[in-house]
């Protein structure tokens, strides 16, 4: 077999997400190609640029990067989930070797450096390994038909991000957004207006409202959320109706050809304000492969539920606010945050200002002997909003044992990236535990799927947006009447 000649076009620097920041040396800055999973990725043209770090960062990875002319060009980041080792079968195990197998077959050359690039009869292969750890790694694809066929071999619990062609903005949270939230965070106090708000939140609501969306109920005719398939589109109409119908004024918004569209719903501030509260989740799903079905009962159909029945309880309350609200449900975020990062960039280009976001992203399964949990992001996001979240919990959800979970990354990363304060609500304060992750049985009617649990974190995200954004109740409606509504 003759093999093509390949020579580095740049070095792929790979440094913890956690150690950018607004410090870092423009020739780091200026390459910025966005986080992945807990690590950052830049593009640069001499290592030298590393020594300029502070002293504080780790030196990270740094790999040449291959890539024949007439060979792969796009570039993803392939990525598994952080798993329970309950997760860890035999099968699934069996799932990755065979897809690290198919990546790099015998036809291949390795690098000094563990980097493999591989070849085919005499011309480059339309796959190529990059950059390979344990359980993440670079992937460089000839076409979106490749990338499309990399989608469909990933093992169940991996996911393949897209890489920018070319580098994406570096925003820091301003300290100036950080004071705000600061300042929230200080003037927090129990307000029994709005725990009777949110504690009229209720199961059995949400119980219809997952049961339609994974059709379990027979109704709905939603196979799928698939952003490709047309069961998102279904879901899309519907939960577009659902939101008008509790008082948001919505909006769809496509961000890709082939995608469904993100739900863009909100409320106008009823005084004089630029400032917006929003809180999201995304209904897109993935199933199990080579199956259509992908209900997504928990990831992420409870996030959406929790969405959807803050604007219900909202319609009941006829609550205004101070600040502009909006609620959003995602779709693409399987795909790599994609709804989410059209949606984040075009609010950084209005010069839109963003209070805060929390993102709901899998509420519903509860290990069992394992108390209610709430998670929150450790690795990427604000700290800020992460605590005030936590604070909310204690006060409105006290049954929920609150710590932080290693689980990355949800659509807040896209709002993190650029430069907005950002958190994730997640059901467990450990990895991934659900069986039914990504899986074609995600579905509420079976065991550990907990819509109590969801409705605990769903009146910390409510509640959440009341302290942010600032209400008002109709005159005339109390403690007491809330109670009753």
């Amino acid at each position: 077999m003759i093999l093509n000649p390949a020579t580095p076009v740049a070095l792929l620097a790979i440094l913890r997400a956690s150690d950018v920041r607004p410090n870092f040396p423009p020739c780091l800055a200026n390459n910025f190609y966005g986080i992945f999973g807990q690590q950052s990725v830049f593009k640069i043209s001499d290592s030298a640029c590393l020594e300029l770090l502070p002293i504080s960062v780790d030196d990270g990875s740094v790999v040449p990067l291959f890539l024949p002319d007439d060979g792969p060009q796009q570039l993803f980041w392939i990525q598994e989930s952080a798993i329970d080792n309950s997760l860890r079968t035999p099968e699934y195990e069996a799932e990755v070797a065979n897809f690290i197998d198919w990546l790099v077959p015998e036809e291949r050359i390795t690098y000094p450096d563990g980097q493999t690039i591989l070849f085919e009869g005499g011309k480059p292969a339309p796959v190529s390994l990059v950059y390979r750890t344990a359980n993440s790694g670079a992937v460089a694809v000839a076409d979106q038909g490749t990338a499309h066929i990399l989608s469909t071999r990933l093992p169940r619990f991996w996911k393949a991000l897209p890489i920018p062609a070319s580098p994406v903005s570096y925003l820091p949270v301003p300290d100036t957004a950080i004071e705000r939230v600061r300042d929230i965070l200080v003037s927090l106090r129990f307000d029994a207006l709005v725990a009777g708000i949110v504690n009229g939140i209720s199961v059995e609501q949400m119980h219809k409202d997952i049961r339609y969306l994974t059709n379990e109920d027979g109704t709905s005719g939603i196979a799928s959320r698939h952003s490709f398939h047309h069961g998102s589109r279904l879901a899309a109409k519907w939960l577009k109706t659902q939101f008008e119908d509790a008082g948001a004024a919505c909006r769809f918004m496509p961000f890709l050809e082939g995608f469904a569209p993100n739900i863009i719903c909100r409320y106008d501030a009823k005084v004089e304000s630029s400032d917006t509260v929003l809180i999201s989740g995304h209904y897109d799903s993935r199933g199990s492969f080579g199956l259509e079905r992908a209900p997504g009962g928990n990831d992420d159909g409870s996030g959406t539920i929790s969405i959807l029945n803050i604007a219900r309880r909202i319609k009941q309350t006829g609550i205004t606010f101070r600040t502009n609200v909006e609620l959003v449900v995602f779709a693409g975020e399987e795909q790599g945050l994609l709804g989410s990062k059209a949606y984040a960039k075009e609010l950084r280009m209005r010069g839109a200002n963003i209070v805060l976001m929390v993102q709901a992203d899998m509420l519903a399964y509860h290990v069992p002997d394992e108390p209610p949990q709430l998670g929150l992001a450790r690795f990427i996001g604000t700290p800020e909003v992460t605590q005030l979240v936590a604070n909310i919990s204690a006060i409105y959800s006290p049954e929920l044992t609150v710590g932080f979970t290693v689980v990355c990354c949800s659509d807040h990363q896209s709002f993190h990236e650029q430069g907005y304060p950002a958190t994730h609500l997640f059901e467990r304060t450990g990895p991934i535990a659900d069986p039914m992750y990504h899986n074609t049985g995600d579905l509420s009617d079976r065991p550990g799927y907990d819509l109590n649990q969801v409705r605990s974190i769903c009146k910390v995200q409510f509640a959440t947006l009341l302290h942010a954004s600032g209400f008002d109740l109709p005159e005339g409606v109390h403690l007491e009447v809330l109670e009753e509504l």
